[in-house]
């Protein structure tokens, strides 16, 4: 929990990365993309905040944000239903215009008045395309510890095969060099081979100064808080990186979706993700999944509300997914209420909501090119 002569406000920006999973973030943002059976990204961070005491958290969203608002609710589910705080979450530049923001300086210019209004000394903001189960208190206590301007969580790992490929506007990511743990040089987009400090964009700094930032960039015309601030900052900011050794799993590209769900079959993975605090998310009540006389499961992650009757092998199920007598599901992602019908047999698929596997159909993908099937399509 945070320490109590310390308070922060959390922000976090729910469409960042939409570009790296266009087939998934077509009808949604990256943060209501369905994770591990039974959860949506935003459940990791938003989850992680909560349990470090941070009470006060705003979404700033941009579009496609309405299964987002029908997944979190009220927030009770993560205890954020308060008096005063909680959970806010801000249309695009909710108070001045109806227009959608580019990047984060826009995004936050869009509720200055907000943040000048709020009583928290530090704000942490966070991004929702990874899946973590994050300490912010640690990284708090850390960055005021170290009197640092700005503090940048970070991982070091080999760059995601996603972000090779990244091109066009809005579309970054960024790695430090460093000197113990001071940020010496910020670079953008930097392909290079072997281990990075990838950042996992989660940063503290005090509000007083990231309201100083973002006036002063706005006027400026500058859009991104990374490239366009940071970046240049180094006469006048103190940057230190804190670096994370947990378990990340970064979604950046389809194939990177499928394999993140898919190494939560090994326990040792499950176990790094999800044994260190409790991660929280919208409750359907359901019944226990159901296996029929006659089915067949191994290897499998499989939410409440399941029913199976046929085969099903080293796949992931979210809730109420149906595979009928004789079907065989194999290396697969079901989501939400996908049926599977009778003598249809299936591998390295990923299906959307309430899609329809057709009798007798063959359907086969490759570990290298899962075949998504679209939100309620049938096939």
């Amino acid at each position: 929990m945070l320490n109590s002569k310390t308070s922060a406000l959390g922000i976090i920006f729910p469409n960042s990365y939409d570009a790296t999973v266009p087939e998934l973030a077509n009808v949604r943002l990256m943060a209501s993309i369905p994770f591990a059976s039974r959860y949506r990204m935003i459940d990791f961070v938003l989850s992680g905040m909560s349990n470090s005491g941070i009470d006060n958290i705003s979404l700033l969203v941009n579009k496609n944000y309405h299964s987002l608002m029908d997944h979190l609710g009220s927030g009770r589910e993560w205890d954020l239903v308060r008096k005063n705080g909680g959970l806010t979450l801000f249309p695009p530049n909710a108070e001045k215009t109806s227009l959608h923001y580019t990047g984060r300086i826009s995004a936050l210019e869009g509720i200055i008045d907000f943040l000048r209004s709020q009583k928290e000394e530090y704000v942490v903001m966070a991004d929702a395309n990874i899946a973590v189960n994050f300490d912010f208190a640690a990284m708090l206590d850390a960055h005021v510890a170290s009197g640092a301007d700005v503090t940048i969580a970070y991982n070091e790992t080999e760059l995601p095969d996603g972000y090779k490929k990244l091109s066009g506007e809005d579309s970054f990511y960024y790695t430090f060099n460093l000197e113990g743990d001071r940020i010496t040089e910020i670079f953008v987009n930097r392909n290079r081979e072997g281990k990075q400090n990838l950042s996992m964009s989660i940063f503290v700094l005090k509000r007083e100064l990231l309201i100083e930032i973002v006036d002063a960039a706005f006027v400026r015309g500058l859009r991104y808080f990374e490239r366009d601030v940071l970046m240049n900052a180094f006469s006048y900011l103190k940057m230190n990186g804190y670096k994370y050794d947990g378990y990340v799993a970064r979604i950046t590209s389809l194939k990177s979706y499928f394999d993140e769900n898919m190494k939560l079959l090994d326990d040792a993975n499950l176990n790094a993700l999800f044994d260190t605090a409790p991660v929280y998310t919208k409750i359907r009540d359901d019944n226990p999944t159901r296996y029929i006389a006659g089915a067949k499961a191994e290897n499998i992650m499989a939410a409440d509300g399941c029913v199976i009757e046929g085969e099903v092998e080293n796949s992931i199920l979210f809730r109420g997914v149906k595979i009928e007598k004789g079907a065989k599901v194999k290396n697969c992602i079901l989501m939400q209420d996908t049926v599977v019908k009778a003598g249809a047999d299936i591998e390295y698929i990923i299906t959307d909501k309430n899609a329809v596997v057709s009798e007798l159909k063959t359907m086969r993908g490759t570990d290298t090119y899962p075949i998504y099937v679209t939100k309620h399509a049938t096939v």
